[in-house]
């Protein structure tokens, strides 16, 4: 099934995160916020959540939709902390070595399965509630 829904896609991006730190990322683009806010150039009521998130090495990346955690670990050891707010997660006890394609569409239909609702209630996502 997961098979068929998804046939025509194009693209994926797949992020393996070697050396790369949540909480460092985010310090180092409020940090250069915080500069502009010193040298004048940028009020402090005008950071955003977009200013923050263009400031972090990986602005260039989609938010994950899928963050899968194999080995039996249940954490999310400090990977992409910001851009991981509205993700869906999927825990394994497969070893990373041993997650295959099977493994793969186990995940992808679990995920097929969940509401997506970023940060909105069930209600508001029929009542068509985009607040």
């Amino acid at each position: 099934m997961v098979k068929t829904l998804t046939k025509n896609n194009t693209g994926l991006t797949l992020n393996i995160a070697a050396n790369y730190g949540g909480q460092w990322d985010i310090t180092r683009s409020v940090q250069v916020l915080a500069n502009k806010v010193k040298a004048g150039v940028l009020m402090p009521e005008q950071i955003t959540e977009d200013l923050i998130s263009n400031g972090l090495t990986t602005s260039e990346l989609p938010d994950p939709d899928l963050f899968i955690r194999t080995g039996g670990e249940q954490r999310v050891s400090n990977f992409m902390l910001w851009q991981m707010a509205y993700t869906e997660f999927y825990f394994t006890d497969t070893l990373w070595p041993d997650f295959d394609e099977e493994s793969l569409d186990l995940a992808i239909e679990s995920f097929t399965y969940r509401e997506r609702r970023f940060g909105k209630t069930s209600e508001q996502l029929e009542d068509g509630n985009n607040d």
